[in-house]
């Protein structure tokens, strides 16, 4: 179970509030699930009154869709960094972007399948879109790179698209427990290793 504090209640609420919340309202769904906590309880981790929520976000699946677009733009944060540890355009450097993606949801899973879920999938949603976008973006750069071109053309995506749903659906089998077969267990860094390698030849 992770551990939380849980913060003194202040009248006046100094720093980022919005942030705080959002972390806050993370760490409970990790708990308890998107399902499993309140707009009170989210206040009450943060240190917060229970009005304060309201000065950023209009309801609780106002909230979650921050919580979820947050989560898109940690994710392409992570995959840019894993990035820079490889030479770039490289089968080395797709594969840590598959695996930073794969951890992230082992790491995270109820905020993943947040991120995933109906809360992504809502038209409206346009924040979540455009973290979408750039999260995408930074495998669909290094596969440009790997192919040699400048920018992302229709080959670029028809190389990339597969990789993507290699990693998603091996998160979602991660997360589910799918993986767990002790006869021949998994060893997914590899396995991303040799999927990025084929996929992309």
């Amino acid at each position: 179970m992770t551990d939380v504090t849980v913060h003194k209640k202040t009248a006046y609420h100094h720093g980022d509030l919005k942030g705080e919340l959002i972390a806050a309202a993370r760490s409970l769904i990790e708990m308890h699930g998107p399902d499993g906590f309140s707009m009170s309880d989210a206040c009450r981790l943060a240190g917060v009154s229970t009005a304060a929520p309201y000065r950023h976000f209009s309801s609780k699946q106002d909230l979650l869709a921050a919580i979820a677009a947050d989560g898109l733009k940690r994710l392409g944060e992570d995959m840019e960094t894993l990035v820079q540890n490889h030479p770039r355009g490289t089968v080395e450097s797709i594969s840590a972007i598959g695996r930073g993606y794969v951890d992230f949801a082992i790491r995270e899973p109820h905020t993943f399948r947040l991120m995933f879920g109906a809360m992504g999938a809502k038209p409206e949603n346009a924040q979540m879109r455009e973290v979408g976008r750039a999260c995408y973006g930074i495998l669909l750069g290094e596969v440009a790179k790997f192919l040699g071109k400048t920018e992302v053309d229709e080959a670029v995506v028809g190389r990339a698209f597969p990789l993507w749903t290699f990693v998603h659906g091996l998160s979602f089998l991660a997360i589910d427990g799918k993986l767990d077969v002790h006869e021949f267990p998994v060893d997914i860094n590899e396995s991303i290793r040799i999927a990025t390698g084929r996929l992309l030849s």
